[in-house]
């Protein structure tokens, strides 16, 4: 489970389906069990894949990793401004947006002299499911919203901060970096997180946290692309 290691420095213990407690705690603490015993002490998987600091990552590689991300942000980006559903309406412009940023970092490689190539299956295989769920599933939905912002966060910079040492002499890319106060951003989604989420039955909570396996294994095939 590659996209295990994306989620560790944002969760915190917590038992699922404890009534009173914020509902983000419950998906972190089932995100967490999602993770390899070597990235977080909660973990409960066996790792599938070589520790990043093992990762031979290449240009071509990292670059379909990128593009089919900024599809993945694109898409997400667009349900929530299509608000489908009204309470998606409440996920806008918080702060936390990628394809931006994805989009100027593109271009940077393509000024160096690099191809860049059209999404990959990984990339569009899962834009098209997120949105299926959005129309048909909107507590599943919330999960992938969670755990991609999320994840890209936390193991996500930590993943991107290796692959530029190895081959990007150390750059930062616009993917990496966010305006104002990270921890504020995240706690702000966090909260509304928490307030649309009181609001459902117990039975959509479960449904929603039940969706986090799957979220890990289409972001997993994205990182896929960094070291195979």
């Amino acid at each position: 489970m590659v996209a295990a290691a994306a989620t560790a420095a944002e969760m915190a213990p917590a038992a699922s389906g404890e009534e009173g407690k914020p509902f983000v705690e419950e998906m972190r603490a089932v995100a967490m069990r999602l993770h390899t015993k070597d990235q977080a002490k909660e973990g409960e998987k066996e790792s599938q894949a070589p520790p990043v600091a093992k990762w031979e990552p290449s240009v071509d590689g990292y670059l379909r990793f990128l593009v089919d991300s900024k599809l993945v942000f694109e898409t997400l980006e667009a349900i929530v401004d299509r608000a489908a559903v009204p309470w998606y309406a409440e996920f806008k412009n918080t702060g936390l947006e990628r394809s931006e940023q994805l989009k100027k970092d593109l271009e940077w490689f393509k000024e160096q002299g690099h191809t860049i190539p059209e999404p990959s299956a990984p990339g569009t295989t899962y834009a098209s499911y997120l949105e299926v769920l959005a129309e048909k599933d909107p507590q599943a939905f919330i999960c992938h919203f969670y755990n991609v912002y999320f994840a890209h966060t936390a193991g996500g910079r930590m993943i991107g901060k290796k692959v530029s040492e190895k081959i990007l002499n150390k750059k930062e890319l616009e993917f990496y970096k966010w305006e104002g106060n990270l921890s504020q951003l995240l706690q702000n989604v966090r909260n509304k997180l928490n307030q649309v989420a009181s609001s459902w039955t117990r039975e959509e909570k479960d449904h929603c946290l039940d969706e986090t396996e799957k979220s890990f294994l289409y972001s997993g095939d994205l990182l896929r692309h960094i070291f195979t």
